[in-house]
């Protein structure tokens, strides 16, 4: 059966229901561009996706050696062959008419195309001076979240061994930072222990500041497939918007910003009062339950009421729900980790499995998930601030396996503290120590905190700013040198998605003008710098993406995130597989921690832990006494105020966030016509009751002011929480004349104008979801709505507009049972 529909209007397609502990049927969504017709496809070339974490598998298709249009893929076990919008209308921006062809060098204070051994030479020059001069702390290296993981591995060896810098992150540090300290606090590793699958067969869903529907719009077509079918899953949302999820929640939970800790604690409360406890699981899989139990003692769903603003008895509904689950499958994203005390309240969900002894059986699971494609890879690779295969960098036996894998000393590879968290690298860069910033497929001038300060930074001429990149973005408009870069489709590589599963990605087309892969330009930058072994021996041995994976594996050998069975050619059998793959899982590992917990003793742990509060890292004798036998540790904390609050002046609490249409500073999605159409401008949701308190009316421009800036969206009224602005934090100043940021003539635009330089003391996560807020008109509407789409939780209250559309539809085919391989493992 084939149909036809406007994915833009219609997100998540037609339902295919299907049955508590029964597969997920199959369901094939293709776009071709233009008048091309399937049987005109010359080629399909798998891939998966780039612009969400989800790692939906695709096929690429390609006529005379242009991509013209992706397919999902029905074998696979992440989609079963669906796409959401962001994977059906992306891929348009790679043939976009800006991207960068050539390098760029800054002449006279501007930039000027030029060509690859004089921009080479450049960054080269200035890192040989910078060591000779100010040693390799002058040197920071900050990456993406959507690079291969060849290429994160690449760039964490040079860097550490090569460089021997402390100063390699992530822009997953922004997103998904808590999740992985999550992780290692309680489990003593990063991983995640569930996988989708569960979805198939939990009876309770609990989405903790989690907006599915947008994020991983795919499983969220799985939730509504299940609640479509015969046993559907009870949802409990945590989110101060009236989000899709909420929408079809059995209990909704829109407590105030930055008090989820106080709500969690409430609902440990509950569970442990109520005799939900499985204390057989407890005494024989966790430390620290008397601790526990004694911080949420006094946590009473009254007392959080009056912290939280919800009714106690709705939070005792909650509580129910969690405790009577037979199988409960939670997940986390940024509402937890981009609010205040993002990592102690992270580590209360995993708490809350721990007691109800919900892990490693089907349906029965926790994912804390990333908001990138690659974020997973990032962080195994070592490309942020961890080391690779999660090896402990207070360990000296972690560090002395490092060395010997790379063949250099210990003390070359930098363990004399953590390794340097982004903001900490940016405040460097502002105080002079750091004054050489490679930047690798982000954007900071738009996507870090408080904004006018970020560009202060990147404009100073004593940093030496490099930008490798697909366009001149916000952020490659400061630089000395930019390179242009290849994407998704122009390059081979693998990465891992949010519940661990390894696809490969095939390249299908050339990459435009003298673009090159981000591998290829590490890799000339190692051969250039001449980086050596103890031996004399070159340190970066491989030339290509299938070498790369191979130096990766013997990395990865023996440690959780174990690649070591998984070859290209498996990668390329039809689905992705989950790791770890060796030979006790040759075929992967659907679920962690399903015969105890395995990576948290004292000798084989990532971390040995921190203080939920201060941050501070707790010694390994510490972590012995309390955990010699590697249980799952149960990290109790109080709640604490936020650090900012509204007050008179600043009235509202400010929340940024995403949206279903775009992916970070849109420098894809926003050259993509149906996506860019669904979307295409900032704007700013008000509760109905502060928009009539205020006299304030649908499409009225307004400012939104903090103590650090402002900027100017159209007004949306949606059913938010009142007390509450949100503003999507997609928007900057590539696509408007100022380009790379607001001046007398174009007022800000980005949410990032106003959000505060502050981070999770665990973590080191920005805190984008707890400014205190201003809203002020600047000029009544001219009748029509703001730019907000109306299919998604920006939908409007109380006013009928116009559907968000985007014209082209995309077609969806539902592929009978066996299309799908019985055969594989993950089924």
């Amino acid at each position: 059966m084939e149909e036809s529909v406007d994915r833009i209007r219609d997100p998540w397609g037609a339902r295919v229901p299907h049955a508590r502990h029964q597969p997920w049927p199959a369901r094939v969504d293709t776009y071709l561009a233009g008048d091309v017709r399937p049987e005109q496809v010359q080629k399909w070339v798998q891939a998966a996706s780039l612009l969400h974490s989800d790692g939906d598998a695709m096929d690429i298709a390609v006529v005379d050696g242009r991509v013209v249009g992706v397919r999902g893929r029905a074998t696979d076990r992440v989609n079963r062959g669906r796409l959401g919008p962001k994977d059906l209308f992306g891929w348009q921006a790679n043939a976009s008419p800006d991207r960068l062809t050539r390098p760029m060098v800054r002449e006279n204070g501007r930039l000027v195309e030029s060509d690859w051994e004089t921009a080479m030479d450049r960054v080269v020059s200035r890192s040989r001076s910078l060591l000779a001069e100010r040693g390799p702390g002058s040197l920071g290296f900050y990456t993406s979240g959507q690079l291969f993981l060849e290429e994160y591995y690449t760039l964490a060896v040079l860097a550490r061994a090569g460089i021997g810098t402390n100063h390699l992150d992530g822009n997953t540090r922004l997103c998904t930072a808590t999740a992985g300290e999550a992780l290692k606090e309680t489990f003593g590793s990063d991983g995640q222990p569930g996988t989708y699958d569960d979805i198939d067969h939990a009876d309770v869903i609990a989405l903790f500041g989690h907006n599915i529907a947008e994020t991983q719009p795919v499983q969220w077509m799985r939730v509504l497939d299940r609640l479509e079918g015969s046993d559907p899953p009870r949802l409990l949302c945590v989110d101060p918007r009236p989000t899709s999820v909420a929408r079809r929640a059995t209990v909704h939970l829109a407590p105030r910003l930055g008090t989820n800790v106080a709500l969690l604690n409430a609902l440990l409360h509950e569970i442990i009062r109520a005799g939900r406890v499985d204390h057989d699981y407890v005494r024989a899989h966790t430390v620290g339950y008397e601790e526990l139990a004694a911080q949420v003692e006094e946590c009473t769903p009254e007392w959080a009421a009056r912290i939280c603003d919800v009714p106690a008895s709705r939070i005792t509904q909650a509580a129910e729900l969690l405790g009577s689950a037979e199988r409960l499958l939670s997940t986390v994203l940024q509402g937890v980790y981009q609010s205040h005390q993002a990592t102690a309240a992270a580590v209360q969900v995993n708490n809350l499995h721990l007691l109800r002894g919900m892990l490693g059986r089907p349906g029965a699971g926790v994912l804390q998930m990333n908001g990138q494609p690659t974020a997973q890879n990032t962080r195994e690779c070592g490309a942020d601030g961890d080391l690779p295969g999660f090896r402990n960098w207070q360990n000296d036996a972690h560090i002395a396996d490092l060395a010997r894998v790379w063949n250099v000393e210990p003390a070359v590879i930098p363990h004399y503290a953590p390794p340097t968290h982004a903001l900490q690298m940016f405040r460097y860069a502002e105080q002079g120590s750091i004054r050489m910033l490679w930047v690798s497929g982000t954007n900071p001038a738009v996507s870090l905190p408080e904004l006018s300060r970020i560009r202060t930074i990147l404009a100073q001429e004593r940093l030496f700013l490099v930008v490798q990149d697909l366009f001149l973005t916000e952020t490659a408009q400061y630089a000395d040198v930019v390179l242009p870069a290849a994407t998704w489709g122009e390059k081979t590589g693998t990465f891992t998605n949010a519940d661990r599963t390894v696809h490969l990605s095939d390249k299908a087309v050339e990459p435009p003008g003298e673009a090159r892969p981000d591998l290829d330009i590490f890799l000339d930058y190692a051969r250039r710098m001449d980086f050596r072994d103890q031996d004399g021996a070159p340190l970066i041995t491989w030339r290509d993406p299938a070498s790369a994976f191979e130096a990766w594996k013997r990395c990865s050998a023996g440690r959780p995130c174990d690649y070591t069975g998984l070859t290209y050619d498996m990668l390329r059998e039809g689905t992705g597989i989950q790791w770890p793959v060796n030979r006790d899982a040759p075929r992967g590992t659907p679920r962690l921690y399903t015969e105890g917990i395995s990576w948290a003793h004292p000798d084989m742990c990532e971390t040995y832990g921190k203080d939920l509060v201060t941050g501070a890292a707790d010694s390994e004798d510490d972590y012995r006494a309390r955990n010699p036998a590697g249980k799952a540790v149960l990290r109790p904390a109080p709640y604490m105020p936020a650090h900012e609050s509204p007050s008179e002046t600043y009235p509202f609490q400010l929340t940024t966030g995403r949206t279903l249409y775009h992916f970070h500073t849109r420098t894809k999605t926003g050259r993509s016509p149906q996506l860019n159409a669904a979307a295409p401008d900032v704007w700013v949701e008000m509760s109905a009751d502060d928009a009539t308190r205020l006299d304030l009316a649908e499409g009225d421009l307004v400012e939104v002011a903090t103590p650090r800036g402002a900027l100017r969206g159209r007004l949306r009224i949606t059913g938010l929480r009142p007390g509450v602005i949100f503003v999507p934090f997609h928007y900057g100043y590539w696509d408007m004349l100022s380009g790379s940021g607001p001046d007398a003539s174009t007022p800000g635009r980005a949410a990032n104008e106003t959000t505060i330089t502050d981070w999770d003391p665990a973590s080191k996560q920005p805190l984008f979801k707890t400014a205190a807020a201003a809203v002020t008109r600047v000029a009544r509407g001219d009748g029509r709505p703001s730019p907000a789409p109306t299919t998604t939780a920006s939908a409007p209250a109380g006013r009928r507009l116009p559907a968000t559309s985007g014209g082209p539809t995309a077609r969806a085919t539902q592929v009978p049972d066996s299309a799908w391989d019985r055969k594989d493992d993950h089924r």
